[in-house]
């Protein structure tokens, strides 16, 4: 049915745990579905041997040693089973609503992303208990956050739909918004299942970059990535998706408010070059209009901060 892929971190410490839990439930997805894993990290080849999963230690990497989001992509696309795939970062527990979602979709080509839930796992899962699912769904509800809609950790696409990806570098910025990009500008429907899927994100910490968050968000890979995304225009989010996944069905997210007006109106050059005038436009109307605003509300403060106590 569907073909899982990622690329973990070396299988150390409280990070080996993690990734085990999360390529654990993986595999025990039913039907059951195709998982590979790439990179010839510390461990992976052993976790691999143990899940009885696909093991491709050879993936294109950049001068960092930073595994290429375009070499795994374009490699599990020659290899796959499957006509349907997935990219899953090596951290994210995957549970029984993943693949009813996924069910519901009727269209060929499609893109499906989602928030995840930010959770505190420690120790390994006993995927052995048939409650599994349900224990860690009363974990979630008691210490769970979800994520801001910024994070994006799943996609599932359609075989054929990412060739040619910018080598961007996996684990930093940008990267993920230009994948969302991408979809939209192939008129492929971009789908948000925050509402059906419970991705659960095992937070921790970034001691696998030698300069920690820092080097992750801010070294030169991260500015590497931001350079080939091609700057905020083409930052992607949820925000951008046509159509959300609901209990009920598929629903569109047009609506009539002016946050979501404005945000796709300015998303207009990237997907209408012709509009790139009239976007120019509302843009300075917009910053007129809001500088006006502002100007206005210090000019009422100073009035009022400077108004003579009436005598009479």
């Amino acid at each position: 049915m569907l073909t899982i892929f990622s690329t973990p971190k070396p299988f150390k410490g409280h990070i080996k745990t993690i990734q085990t839990n999360a390529f654990q439930s993986w595999v025990s997805l039913r039907p059951a579905c195709e998982v590979i894993l790439f990179g010839d990290e510390e461990g992976s080849a052993e976790v691999a041997a143990e899940l009885g999963i696909r093991h491709i230690p050879e993936v294109g990497c950049n001068e960092y040693g930073t595994p290429l989001i375009s070499s795994m992509f374009e490699i599990a696309q020659d290899v796959a089973s499957y006509q349907l795939m997935c990219y899953v970062n090596a951290d994210i527990i995957l549970m029984s609503d993943f693949l009813l979602a996924i069910r519901q979709i009727q269209w060929q080509s499609f893109l499906l992303v989602g928030q995840r839930w930010d959770v505190d796992i420690k120790d390994l899962l006993d995927f052995s208990k048939l409650d599994w699912q349900e224990q860690l769904r009363t974990r979630l509800a008691k210490e769970g956050n979800l994520h801001a809609p910024s994070g994006l950790d799943y996609f599932v696409f359609s075989h054929g739909m990412y060739r040619d990806i910018p080598p961007f570098a996996i684990g930093r910025p940008g990267w993920d918004n230009w994948m969302v990009y991408w979809a939209r500008s192939l008129k492929v429907p971009v789908i948000d299942a925050t509402r059906v899927i419970t991705a659960i994100h095992q937070n921790h910490d970034y001691s696998h970059h030698p300069e920690g968050k820092a080097g992750v968000w801010e070294g030169p890979e991260a500015e590497r990535n931001r350079e080939l995304l091609g700057g905020d225009y083409y930052a992607f989010g949820l925000l951008d998706a046509p159509y959300r996944l609901t209990p009920t069905g598929l629903k569109s997210t047009m609506t009539m408010s002016p946050r979501y007006l404005a945000h796709r109106t300015l998303r207009l050059p990237e997907m209408h070059p012709h509009w790139i005038p009239l976007v120019q436009i509302i843009k300075i109307l917009r910053y007129l209009y809001f500088s006006l605003r502002s100007r206005a509300a210090v000019l009422k403060r100073s009035m009022q901060k400077h108004r003579l106590p009436d005598t009479s």
